[in-house]
Parts: C-alpha cells; structure tokens; sequence
C-alpha cells in the first residue's frame, strides 16, 4: 500500500498534469502501458502519450481549465479513488461544437490501480449529459426540447397522462 503522504503527491501531481497544459507531465505519474478511460474515450487509451492527446482536447476547448482535489481520497490495497472537481470556460472550438462561452464546472472520481507506486489503470466518471446541459449543447431536463429529442431518438414522450 502506497503511504499516504505519497499517495496525495501522486495525485495531485495528476491533477496539476491535467491543469497545466504539459502532456510530457503524465509520463512520470504512469507505468509504460497505463490504461485510461473517461465517457469520452470510445475504448481505453493506452500510454501517458495518449492521456496528453486526450487532455489536449480539453485544453483546447477550456483554456483556463483546472482541476482540484473535491474531497477525501480513498485507498485500498492496490486502488484509488480520488473526487475531482474540473472548472473552466468553453471559450474554443471543441471538435463540432462552437464555443458556447459558458463557464462548467463538473464533478467527477478517478478510480485508479496502482502498479509500483504508479498509474497502471485510471478511469474517470463524471456526468456527460449533465455537462453538455450546462454548456447549452443539450436541452435541459423536462423541457420541451428535451421530450423532442427524447422523441427523435426514439423513448417516446415521457411524464404525460392521457
């Protein structure tokens, strides 16, 4: 088990990584092969490499993002979890989606394993539709909108009595 001591440099170290917008920062943090997810990963990246790319994305899209400690971090054994809180401004182009300049600010946990003192596997929730709410990508719950596109996709409308 990894002494606590160590075990907050290591991820605050990974939270600084995610702020400082230094991909070369993952690296030392990570076993060779780490694997890393989040909602937005199709399938698991595999290298500190592929953790910048994806990071880079966010950068790109927040350039003032940041993300810091939200609480009590939990260990065990081999594995992590560690709450986060990300902050920023969608002020760039993320991919298809305009700059809405709105700020977010989202909660999420990285679960981790641990190999030799370091990131062999990380995974990281958060909540995706309640983030794309936010940003005004996406209709907010109960609306209108919402049951349209509840429509398109093919649920149905939802909370109405006949």
């Amino acid at each position: 088990m990894l002494e606590r001591r160590l075990l907050d440099t290591l991820l605050d170290r990974w939270e600084a990584a995610w702020s400082g917008r230094d991909g070369q920062a993952f690296a030392p943090l990570c076993v060779t092969s780490v694997q890393y997810e989040d909602p937005l990963t199709p399938e698991p990246l595999i290298g500190a490499a592929a953790i910048a790319a994806h990071a880079q994305r966010l950068w790109t899209g927040f350039p003032d993002v940041r993300m810091q400690s939200a609480g009590q971090r939990l260990q065990g054994e081999r594995f992590i979890a560690a709450p986060v809180k990300v902050s920023g401004t969608h002020s760039e182009r993320l991919g298809d989606i305009p700059a809405t300049n709105r700020p977010l600010i989202a909660h999420g946990v990285f679960y981790c394993e641990l190999e030799h003192d370091l990131l062999l596997r990380v995974r990281g929730f958060y909540d995706v539709w309640g983030s794309a709410v936010d940003l005004g990508v996406l209709p907010k719950s109960g609306t209108a909108s919402a049951r349209a596109l509840f429509m398109l996709r093919g649920f149905g409308l939802r909370g109405g009595r006949d």
